[in-house]
Formats: structure tokens, sequence, C-alpha cells
């Protein structure tokens, strides 16, 4: 059977395809499926653990179309957009009401503005990062630390702040909590993604983050409803899924009011005792915010030292264990090794480590080998092709995805671009995250068989390298291509290399959305969408 080629495929075929509105009334705009199945929300036996905010999602998966709020605009570009953004493309004032004090965010005519405030940002997140590098020199921005989790992030101005300083921020926070935030966060072009620390695991990978970072989170570490391992009050799960995703010797920065006290009856100091971290220091500046630095240990003997083995370590993972609807564990997470069973070292300081050999790469004599070699495909493939050889205008793109990103080397050939990508691990995929991360790069697992944790149009860019194979016996490329025009912004681009059959079946899915396709070279299907939603006038002959 011989391969397809270009001129096999009409693009102008379009799919049979009766395409319908999100019929949710006010809130079809900002629909996330996975997140606002009310159903399934209404039928849970507890909110206690905040299991409303975790996902639920629907069976079928919906096939309606996500409409554009009224008086939508081409947003505004980075960086200029990290200061202000349309009001009329995050239309949600309560944010600013809320909080008016604290000056995270002001409406300022057509625009959103934000000021760099916020609750622990009393002058500014200019001076609260300086006051944290000043607090612990070793932290040494865009060295040592180049990925944090920033937890409960507000509008993300922390991680926007940080991209000055080649550090990159994965911002979370839940939907809703307080209204939109990650919404204004992905709109101002700010790594960010929707998720909760409630009853399951945070989909990263163990040991990811060199720095973890909570600014008055509001989340309770020490709350006893949790796991009180024999210690009164101790609580801790939440801490110890932290503790899971910091890399051995990183550090946790927490800011809040109670966090200078010395007390040691505090649930939270026997907590971070428990787990042995270390506080490598403590301060007050000069507006009252109190703030204390965590060190995760890098070994061994403080877990043997503990007189009370509680919590105790983990199990031993006998084989792959991704972080993906999996309960939070009540134990201490391993520290990781190579495959010799020798500790893992710091990582290499950034950049070296986006090309230096990654710790957990597989110990086969060829796997060096063949990630050198994904390193020097994606850095020719995207600099001959994709940036010259495509009709994507580079110059609107800001927020990226990798829909399945391998080693990340996409995301390391675009390095030098002022963009950022979201490298996405399908779980079905061979579990690569650990080095993704290790390279100094961001990323989470997802299973592209429901819907993401985005707000729809919040990327610019989605990048498709033979995801679909490994699709196809287990959901339809029509669900997975409206989630992609769920996603994608109008004026935004998917760019899939595959096969020319998988390209045969998606074309005429995007030219039913009213999408403009273009194909390069017989492997690159280019889809550029528009502002097109069915009319609820339309005949069926029109839609």
């Amino acid at each position: 059977m011989t391969a397809a080629t270009p001129g096999d495929v009409d693009l102008n075929v379009s799919s049979d395809i009766k395409w319908e509105n999100c019929k949710l009334g006010a809130l079809a705009v900002d629909y996330i499926p996975c997140l606002d199945n009310w159903q399934a929300i209404k039928e849970l036996q507890s909110r206690r653990r905040m299991e409303h905010r975790e996902r639920h999602c629907p069976d079928p998966s919906p096939r309606c179309l996500v409409p554009l709020p009224i008086g939508y605009k081409v947003p505004v570009r980075w960086p200029k957009s990290r200061d202000m953004i349309w009001y009329s493309n995050v239309p949600h004032p309560k944010l600013v009401d809320y909080k008016k004090e604290q000056n995270w965010v002001r409406k300022s005519g057509d625009y959103f503005v934000f000021p760099g405030g916020g609750t622990q940002f009393k002058n500014g997140v200019h001076s609260y990062v300086d006051f944290i590098h000043k607090t612990l020199p070793a932290i040494k921005w865009g060295k040592n630390i180049r990925v944090i989790l920033d937890v409960g992030c507000g509008v993300a101005s922390f991680g926007g702040y940080l991209l000055d300083k080649d550090v990159i921020t994965m911002s979370f926070a839940p939907k809703d909590e307080h209204e939109a935030q990650i919404q204004f966060a992905l709109e101002r072009g700010i790594p960010a993604i929707l998720s909760v620390i409630g009853t399951q695991k945070l989909t990263f990978p163990d040991n990811a983050y060199d720095l973890i970072h909570c600014a008055r989170c509001r989340v309770h570490w020490d709350g006893d409803e949790f796991c009180c391992f024999g210690m009164q009050n101790a609580g801790g799960k939440p801490l110890l899924e932290l503790n899971r995703v910091l890399r051995p010797g990183g550090y946790f920065v927490w800011s809040a009011t109670p966090v200078y006290r010395d007390d040691e009856r505090d649930p939270m100091v026997a907590l971070t005792t428990a787990v042995c971290w270390k506080v490598v220091a403590k301060t007050v500046d000069s507006t009252g915010v109190g703030l204390v630095i965590y060190q995760k240990p890098s070994s061994y003997s403080c877990y043997e030292r503990r007189k009370e083995k509680l919590p105790p370590l983990c199990e031993r993972k006998t084989k792959q264990n991704v972080s993906w609807y999996e309960p939070l564990c009540n134990c201490i997470s391993h520290l990781p090794v190579d495959s010799m069973g020798n500790l893992l070292r710091w990582s290499t300081p950034w950049p070296q480590r986006l090309s230096s050999k990654p710790p957990s790469l597989p110990s086969e004599p060829d796997a060096e080998d063949i990630f050198n070699e994904d390193t020097k495909h994606w850095a020719a493939l995207v600099l001959d092709v994709y940036l010259d050889g495509l009709a994507i205008n580079f110059a609107r793109i800001r927020n990226v995805m990798d829909m399945n990103a391998g080693y990340g080397g996409f995301a390391a050939a675009l390095i030098e671009q002022p963009l950022w990508v979201m490298n996405v691990v399908p779980i079905h995929a061979q579990d690569t995250l650990s080095i993704i991360f290790e390279r100094g790069l961001i990323g989470v697992y997802h299973d592209w068989c429901e819907s993401f944790n985005t707000y729809p149009r919040t990327y610019d860019l989605l990048h498709s390298s033979f995801l679909f194979k490994n699709l196809k016996d287990r959901c339809d490329i029509v669900d997975v291509a409206v989630e992609i025009d769920r996603i994608l912004r109008p004026g935004g681009y998917l760019l899939v290399q595959d096969t020319m059959e998988t390209i045969k079946k998606l074309n005429p899915i995007l030219r039913s959305l009213h999408w403009s396709t273009t194909l390069y070279q017989g492997q690159f299907l280019v889809g550029e969408k528009g502002s097109w939603r069915p009319s609820e006038m339309m005949t069926e002959k029109e839609a």
C-alpha cells in the first residue's frame, strides 16, 4: 500500500456536521466540560475536601461549540498584555471589587489593568520578589531556581514578574474560588492552569519543582480533616502532596500572617518537622508580611533519625504511576534515584540544564543518543519549517501548548522566542514529564479523550505531533477537534504533524468549523481558527 500524496487531499471538503452552540445561557462563554458538570457536582456526597472543584467529566463528551463573549477582541499582545487586557474578553468585574484593597486588578475604560499588587504584595510584586531573594540569596532566580509552582496564584502577577528573571512559573488555582483569576492570567500571557489540592494528586510528576510558593493561598496544609499520623491536629495530605512534587533540596516559600510564630504547638511546625522540612529563613518585612522558607531534604538521614516514623515513607513504586485521577497519599514520597540506585543530585543550573542529560533518563545504552537526536530533530524542524516555512504569524503567539510533548524538544527549540509552552504528556504515552521538568520546562499529564483544565480561548497555538494514533481506539477524533476549538483563541493556529490518514480525517472536521487549512510537505496541516459560531437563526442548509 503506497502512502498518500498531498494531491490526494481536497482541503475544501467539509464534514457534514450540524454544529450547535452550547446551551448554558450566560455561562456558555466560559464552559469547561470537566469542571462544569453541574449534575455530577450536585450528586457529590461531600464538598469538604474541595471535591466540587475537581474533574467530573460528562459522558459522552459534549459536541457543542462555546460562543464568544459579546465584543470579543484580538487579545492585547505580549508584553503589553502583562499589564493590561481587554475587559470585553474576560468581562468579570467581581474580582475588582473583592480585591480592591489589595490592588490585584483595576478596571480602566475598556481595559483591566494589573498594577502588580496582591494580598502579600503591599509594596508591589517587584518588591516582594526582591524581598524573597534578600531573605535567602541561595535561591538565585533564573539559575538555581528555574521552575516554580505558585499555589493559589491570584491573577499570577508573581509568576508574570519572574519571567523577567528567566523563571517559569506554573500558576494554579481552582475555578471560581475567586472569579476568573486563571482566565485573567492566561489572557495576560502568563502560564496557568485550573487545579486544586483536594482528594487527588496534582497532575505533575514526583520531584518536579525547584520551588513552591504560597502567598496566603488559603490551603489548610495542617487541616485535621485529612490525615493525622498520630500527632494531635497534624493533618497533612495537602503538604505531603507538595512534598511529592518538590525536588530534593527544593524550597517552599510560605508568606502568611502566622508564619513568623515559633510555637512548637503550632500544627504547621509539627507537620513540617515530621516531613523533615528545614526552616532556612524566617522574617517579617516592614509592612508586616511574614515569610518562612523551608527546604526539602536531599538525603534520607533525617527520615531515618525520626523517633516516630510518621508519616511513613511510601512503598517504592514497582510500575509507572502517572498522577492522573490518583488519590492523595498519606506517606512521604521517595527521593529520586538513578539507574544504579544512587540519589539524584540537584539539577544543573539554568540554562545549561535545557540541553544537559536529564538525570531521570532511562538507563538503556542508547537512551542518551535518542534524547540528543530528538533535541537536534526539533531544533532543525522548528528553525527550517515551523518558523520559516509555514503561514503562521509567530509575532502574535504567546500561549503555546504541545499536545504530545515527548521529551519537550519542541518547547526547547522555541526557547528564544517570546512565548511559553505548556508541555502535555498523554497518559497513554511514554512518561517523559520528569525529563521535561528536569530540562527547566513545565507541563502536565492529560487524557485527550477528555476536556483540558483551562478556560476557552486561552491558547494561541496548539501543536500536535503524531498524537491521534494513540487516541483512535479510545475516542472520536471529532470530540478532540471540539476541545481544540474550545481551547484555541480566534485567529489562533493548530499545527499538526501526522500521517496522511489522520490529516484526511481531521481536515474536513476543521473545515466544517469554518477554519482555514493549509497542507505543507504532505505531513504538516496548519489550521487557523476564525470567529465563526453557529447562528441560532441559520437554516440547516446554511449551517
